[in-house]
């Protein structure tokens, strides 16, 4: 009986979405996926109920208000993360993917009402997943970005000795920059010749909200004014290469726990490998005396 209910629900709520969607004129399958390929940059295939949760969320993303502010600043985090979302559709995607969740509630009041507590916990839990994903992509780009920045200024040290061509130094560290980099690098040196040299670095600086790239746009705004930029240079190369030092301290800390448990393995297989050895001599040497 149970059986037949939960079969009655599924093709029930079959049966409304296709009316929902033929009145809401909902795009088809194909061009979902289309659509989301186009908003996500790694090359991973849409999966079919990303697509409809997508296509749901923009539709409930013209009912989404948001300030003037924390639309301005999403906005920024969404296109340094390089996600390709209005605020309004990446805000109701993530009430929609958890208001998704929260409807197996349903079928779990009728068949196993105690694991409703724990539908509406995995529902919040990936609200606040969705909603903190722009975040979480930033910070790792800004970490990749901050690596690569003590060898773009100790470039731009020894560049100032003969030069003061500051889209030269970018377009000929681009070419042995890392992924993240010269993806912003690209997007600066098209911004510098398009427009103002200063306004473009303040640009730059403000899609990644970094401290130290904010350091490295002040001496390049320096070196476009005029200003003998190579003393801060030296220096900033110098306080560079001691954070730079302190970030592999960090890594090396984290590696030992990762390590003990194959550590432990190697010493448990050096003790065996005696221990089979002194067992071997011991049955000779008994077989010998008797």
């Amino acid at each position: 009986m149970m059986g037949l209910l939960f079969l009655f629900g599924v093709f029930l709520a079959l049966g409304l979405f296709f009316l929902v969607a033929a009145v809401l004129r909902l795009p088809t399958i194909g061009v979902a996926k289309a659509m989301l390929g186009a908003v996500r940059q790694e090359k991973k295939t849409a999966k079919n109920i990303e697509t409809y949760l997508m296509t749901v969320a923009v539709r409930v993303a013209k009912y989404n208000r948001m300030d003037e502010y924390k639309r301005s600043r999403m906005n920024n985090v969404l296109k340094a993360s390089g996600i390709n979302l209005t605020p309004e559709v990446y805000q109701a995607y993530a009430f929609v993917k958890s208001g998704a969740i929260l409807l197996g509630i349903i079928p779990c009041l009728f068949l196993l009402p105690l694991l409703s507590p724990v539908v509406v916990v995995l529902a919040v839990l990936i609200y606040f997943k969705e909603s903190q994903k722009a975040d979480e992509w930033l910070k790792v780009k800004r970490d990749e970005v901050e690596g690569e920045l003590p060898r773009l200024v100790a470039t731009i040290e020894q560049e100032l000795k003969a030069s003061r061509n500051v889209i030269g130094m970018m377009e000929r560290f681009k070419e042995n920059a890392g992924p993240a980099l010269t993806g912003e690098l690209d997007i600066l040196l098209a911004d510098m010749r398009s427009s103002n040299y200063e306004a473009a670095l303040t640009r730059f600086e403000a899609r990644l909200n970094s401290p130290m790239l904010s350091d490295v746009v002040r001496g390049l705004i320096g070196v476009l004014r005029g200003d003998d930029s190579a003393v801060y240079f030296q220096m900033l190369s110098h306080d560079f290469k001691q954070l730079e030092l302190q970030r592999l301290k960090s890594r090396a800390q984290k590696i030992p726990p990762k390590i003990r448990i194959f550590s432990f393995a190697m010493l448990m297989c050096f003790l065996l490998t005696y221990l089979a050895i002194i067992c071997y001599v011991a049955v000779t040497s008994l077989g010998g005396m008797f």
